[in-house]
This record gives structure tokens, C-alpha cells and sequence, in this order.
């Protein structure tokens, strides 16, 4: 009994810890060039170069005969196949379309430690083949389940038995959440945070940083890769208190958005209220899809080369061929998603009360698991929505790509995952806002909400999870 109530106390101190990792100094006004001079360095010698090669060349995959799907060789890894979907409600009330469907959970994973008594993550450097860059900063474990199976025959993943077997460690996140809905079917992966107390050996291309160093990254362009900031995400940073570890002087909105981190300040609306709405959403929202073969999708076309849509907008499937130095496989091929444009994801934020409110959107989209999901304000690509009726144009839109400097508080181009999809970039911005635009698919929230919420499967999609961690970035000024 007395060892539980340790460990409870242990639990109410984690939103203490992670601030205080959040805060710790950055380590000399070389600490960022030291960083920049690794990642550099490691580019050199662990890189990922991929070329676009056509679908008909693809090797260690095959088309099937009946039916048009992608499907690799093994029968993992995942399926390229075609998806019927019917939204009565929706602006757009029926449309066909490829979609990956990858049944497997994968795990995405930050080890984290104690060093000079502040946390620290170990976080890897890791080039996908359809980054943008090159290197990107990752989780300590990125793996689907064929990988850490050994299905690619390729060497073990590292580090991966933190998490495969965390009895006897300490368990900061352990929860299933969601990918992309427009590309992926029912796609989930297992986030976990798990903290170590003994040695742990430092392999060449992971670093171990503090939440504050990784957050001052969050405003470069494509360095924090979309599994690193899922993961982040769901680290239990919303506590009653998280003030009084914050310089007695800080400016407004970053006030506001401590306060938003603690139940104590008070929300527009109650946790029943909010739960109430996502229930009432996912009961009135009918969301219909069929799994049909991909040759019969409808205004898609495959040539050799690709499948793509019959007006050159939405993504296109394409091959890549892939050569990798300082990953478990040396080379592969594989279908990937590529989208047409830089697409747009925003938050409008508002100060309530003296509280940091953030815009939510209950978003249908056919590949979650229950439907509805709560999404940022704003989540598209923009020139998708052209041809389309203007009650298909995301409500909100047009104000966050007028919305003026001052208003914006966040502005960074992240990339999305780039295993399957190929250059897949989103402009992030954090624009605060006076609006009171409360709305039927529309919630305004504080961020520790947002925070209980992540302790719960398929609430949060995995662009607002983005979001989140951006927002947690902004806390140190």
C-alpha cells in the first residue's frame, strides 16, 4: 500500500517535472549551433535518398490481378486499395478514392531520463524517404509492427525493448492514437512515454535533449518530425500550480496559456459539456465507407508511372525506390502518398477570463475509427477546395490566410510522416483571435482539456495533436 501511494505521488509530480525540463536553460549560446553542427554531421553518413520510380517497377510488390490493389509480397506492411465513402451531412455527400490500409499498431516511443535532475528525452535523427530535408528529429522508437518483427530482414530496431517490455520502468504516456483519416484507414499507433532510471547506452544518431531545447526547434522548418510532436503531445504537462514555476514577469498570452494548462482557472465550457458535444457529434454525423478495389475508384486513373485524379488535385499514389545508409535495410521500394501542395493548419486561439481558449473543430473523416474527431480550426490544402461548391470551403479559411502579423503567434512548415507519404508539408500557425465564433462543429477549449482528453484513444486527430505540442512550445517565450 505505501509503495502505491508513492508512486501516485510520483504521477502528481510528472507536469512539475516536464515544466521544469520545458524551463531549464538552454546550455550556452552554442547549445543550438551544437545541435545544427550534429544533425549536420550525421547527414553525411545516415541519409535516406529516394527516387520516384513508376508503380510497374516496384519490387517486392505486386498489383493484384482482380482487383488493382498495392500489396507487398510478405502480405505486410499495408495495402494501397480503394475506399467508397457516404456523408449525407457532408458539403461533398459521396466520392471514391485510393487509401492505405495498414491494420497494424505500430510504436511510436520517447525514452526519457533524469540527467543533472531534469528530464531529458532521447530523440534520434532519422531520414524517411519521403522527408523533405533529409534528417528530421524523431522519437527513440518509430516502428510499425513488420519492422520490429523483423519482416524487412533487417537489422533490430533500437531501444525497442523500453517499450515492448516497460514493467519496472516508469509509464509518463501510454495511449493508441489515430493518423491521418483522409490517407490512412483506421490507422493507430501505441504513443508511449517511458522514463528510465538506469544507464542507458547512447547510439550513434540519438541525442538526448531537454523538452525546452526541442521545443525552440519547433520553429525551424521540417525539423520536428509528426511522431516526435504525437508523442510530446501526450506528455501530462496540465497541472494545477504550473504558474508558479514560470518568471514572476511574463507577457499576456503566455500567461493565458499557463492558466490554460490548469483546471483550477475555470473554461468556457465544463469537461461534461465537451463530452456531451463530441458524443452528440459522432450520434448525428453518419459516416458510410466501403472497402471497393482500387481499379474501381471513381475519377482515379492509373498509368504506369502513378494514380492520380482525373483533375490533378487531392495526391497522387507513386513509386519510389529507396537507398538508405544508417537504417535496419539498406534498400527498398514501396508506394507512397504524395500531395498536391503545402497545406494549411491553423488554430485560432482566444483569451477568455484571463484563459487561453483554442478553437476545435468536430471533423468527419473516413478512415477514423469513430468517425469524428477533434481537429484544428482550419485543416486543408487550400487549392483542393477550387472546383468544389463555396459550402465545401473549410469555414475560417479565408480569415487565417488574412489574418494580420501581429495575430499570429505561431508560424512554422512541418512536415507530415514521412514513411508513407512523400514531401507531405503543412504550414502550422497559432493565430489569436477576438472572434466569438462558437459554431456547431465548433468548441472553444483550454489546453488542459485538450491534455485529459490525449489520455483517451481517438479524440484528438493527429493534426491537432500537432498543435497541442506546438502550443506547449510556446510557454518558453
Amino acid at each position: 500500500m505505501t509503495e502505491h501511494r508513492l508512486l501516485l505521488k510520483r504521477d502528481d509530480l510528472i507536469p512539475t517535472r516536464i515544466a521544469g525540463s520545458v524551463l531549464a536553460p538552454a546550455g550556452g549560446p552554442d547549445a543550438s549551433a551544437g545541435f545544427h553542427r550534429w544533425l549536420a554531421e550525421l547527414g553525411r553518413r545516415s541519409f535516406t535518398r529516394a527516387e520516384r520510380i513508376p508503380l510497374d517497377a516496384l519490387t517486392g510488390w505486386h498489383t493484384d490481378t482482380a482487383t488493382g490493389d498495392l500489396r507487398h509480397d510478405s502480405g505486410k506492411f499495408f495495402t494501397v486499395e480503394g475506399l467508397d465513402i457516404h456523408m449525407p451531412e457532408g458539403p461533398v455527400t459521396r466520392w471514391s478514392q485510393p487509401i492505405i490500409n495498414q491494420p497494424e499498431i505500430g510504436i511510436l516511443g520517447i525514452l526519457v531520463k533524469e540527467i543533472d535532475g531534469v528530464l531529458h528525452c532521447l530523440m534520434q535523427a532519422k531520414a524517411e524517404p519521403g522527408n523533405c530535408n533529409g534528417l528530421q528529429l524523431s522519437p527513440t522508437v518509430q516502428a510499425t509492427r513488420s519492422n520490429y518483427t523483423g519482416v524487412h530482414l533487417g537489422k533490430p530496431v533500437p531501444y525497442l525493448e523500453y517499450f515492448q517490455d516497460a514493467v519496472g520502468h516508469h509509464i509518463l504516456a501510454d495511449v493508441r492514437q489515430s493518423e491521418q483519416g483522409s490517407w490512412f484507414q483506421h490507422k493507430r499507433n501505441r504513443n508511449m512515454v517511458v522514463e528510465v532510471t538506469g544507464d542507458v547506452e547512447l547510439l550513434d544518431g540519438f541525442r538526448w535533449l531537454t523538452l525546452g531545447e526541442i521545443h525552440r526547434l519547433f520553429r525551424i522548418d521540417n525539423v520536428v518530425t509528426m511522431d516526435a510532436r504525437t508523442v510530446l503531445s501526450c506528455l501530462p504537462f496540465a497541472a494545477p500550480g504550473l504558474i508558479e514555476l514560470y518568471p514572476p514577469r511574463i507577457d499576456r498570452f503566455r500567461l493565458a496559456l499557463i492558466r490554460s494548462c490548469s483546471q483550477d482557472e475555470g473554461s468556457m465550457y465544463s469537461p461534461n459539456d465537451i463530452l456531451s458535444w463530441i458524443t452528440d457529434s459522432r450520434t448525428r454525423r453518419d459516416v458510410y465507407t466501403r472497402r471497393i478495389p482500387l481499379n474501381a475508384v471513381d475519377s482515379w486513373h492509373r498509368s504506369k508511372e502513378k494514380i492520380s485524379h482525373e483533375r490533378g488535385l487531392y495526391f497522387d499514389v507513386i513509386g519510389l525506390d529507396v537507398r538508405a545508409s544508417g537504417r535496419e535495410v539498406a534498400r527498398w521500394t514501396q508506394p507512397a502518398i504524395m500531395p498536391h501542395g503545402v497545406g494549411v493548419v491553423a488554430l485560432l486561439v482566444r483569451v477568455i477570463g484571463g484563459v487561453l481558449h483554442v478553437l476545435v473543430h468536430a471533423r468527419a473523416e473516413p478512415g477514423f475509427v469513430d468517425a469524428v474527431e477533434l481537429a484544428p480550426t482550419v485543416q486543408c490544402i487550400p487549392d483542393n477546395f477550387d472546383p468544389l461548391p463555396e459550402a465545401a470551403r473549410p469555414r475560417f479559411l479565408d480569415y487565417v490566410l488574412r489574418a494580420d502579423p501581429g495575430q499570429i503567434r505561431f508560424d512554422t512548415e512541418l512536415s507530415e510522416e514521412g514513411g508513407r507519404f512523400y514531401h507531405a508539408r503543412n504550414r502550422y500557425l497559432i493565430i489569436e483571435t477576438d472572434l466569438d465564433a462558437d459554431a456547431p462543429d465548433f468548441r472553444w477549449m483550454t489546453l488542459h482539456q485538450l491534455v485529459d482528453l490525449l489520455r483517451h484513444s481517438h479524440y484528438l486527430n493527429v493534426q491537432a495533436r500537432s498543435l497541442v505540442a506546438c502550443l506547449h512550445s510556446l510557454s518558453v517565450g
